[in-house]
């Protein structure tokens, strides 16, 4: 199939169509790097979709959440892409399916597609392809939910491909503490306590945490001030709520920074971040530095260029 003919099956929300396109864009070959381009520059903008990171520590029912978070959204006539990137199998370097197992699908709901992506191994929590699925996850649904890895403190690369960064946290875990030695506090939009149904432990990390983000914050008045939300997925819980504090953030970006300068200042990071890991430090030099190659990728971005594009061409002689 045609990449022209891909995107327009993407559009049409056609399963296979988006399945399809995702796998071309995992496709590591260069002679595949044509077709890619080709397919990114065909992809519709919707620009009205909400891009959702979800992340955390392994363990901490990121799956689960995602799973009711968009068992609401369904509810509320939204179409929903899950993206859920799991670590990649020593032996075959393909996704574990662990996360992908633990989401809830209904068959014949065309309204709900989830793919679970191998993480390749790659720092930051999210694979390389990622950005370039969420693409094409964004040409076709409402709300696009892009679970990490959960590989602990170091997984920061969500913020670069998210509209909005939700951290999930889970009771008694000592994660507050872990947040605040390595600053990832800062990192979030929203934050979840998670399993709220443990009763007075779940009361008291919201509180712990609440407390942790007055004192990040102690003195300033940030235009977005990050709420914390309690969640229970077997008691069904705080999702509404989640959703709500999900679509005003939104509301917030469009009122501030607009979406849009948002959305290329976060691709420019992330092109960044993607040639870095194809071409190292060296590359980076050798392309007249780090602040030199994001100027050049926003200014590429805004000229309508997709970020695969702009990575490629940096990177040639």
């Amino acid at each position: 199939m045609l990449p022209a003919e891909l995107a327009s099956g993407v559009a049409r929300r056609e399963p296979r169509a988006v399945a399809r396109a995702i796998s071309l864009v995992e496709d590591r070959r260069e002679e595949a790097a044509p077709r890619i381009a080709a397919l990114l520059g065909a992809l519709p903008s919707r620009g009205g979709e909400e891009r959702v990171g979800i992340t955390g520590p392994p363990g901490v029912g990121k799956s689960s959440l995602v799973s009711a978070l968009a068992r609401v959204a369904r509810a509320s006539g939204r179409t929903v892409g899950v993206l859920a990137v799991d670590p990649s199998s020593p032996r075959s370097g393909g996704a574990l399916l662990g996360d992908r197992a633990r989401i809830e699908l209904e068959p014949d709901d065309t309204g709900l597609f989830v793919r679970s992506m191998a993480s390749g191994g790659a720092l930051g929590g999210l694979a390389s392809a990622a950005g370039a699925a969420i693409e094409v996850l964004a040409a076709a649904y409402d709300l696009v939910l892009i679970e990490t890895t959960g590989v602990g403190q170091s997984e920061t690369d969500v913020e670069h491909v998210a509209d909005t960064v939700v951290m999930v946290v889970q009771p008694a875990s000592g994660d507050v503490l872990q947040f605040l030695k390595s600053g990832i506090i800062e990192i979030p939009d929203v934050f979840v306590v998670n399993k709220a149904d443990l009763g007075e432990i779940a009361a008291r990390a919201r509180a712990e945490l609440a407390a942790a983000l007055d004192a990040v914050h102690a003195g300033e008045q940030p235009a977005w001030r990050a709420p914390v939300i309690s969640t229970s997925v077997p008691e069904r819980r705080g999702f509404d709520e989640l959703l709500g504090v999900i679509d005003a953030h939104r509301a917030h970006l469009e009122a501030t920074c607009g979406i849009v300068a948002r959305r290329r200042r976060a691709a420019a990071a992330w092109s960044l971040r993607l040639f870095l890991r194809r071409y190292g430090e060296v590359g980076v030099e050798r392309a007249g530095g780090a602040s030199a190659l994001r100027a050049r990728f926003e200014r590429e971005l805004a000229a309508g260029r997709t970020a695969f594009e702009a990575v490629r061409d940096a990177g040639r002689p």
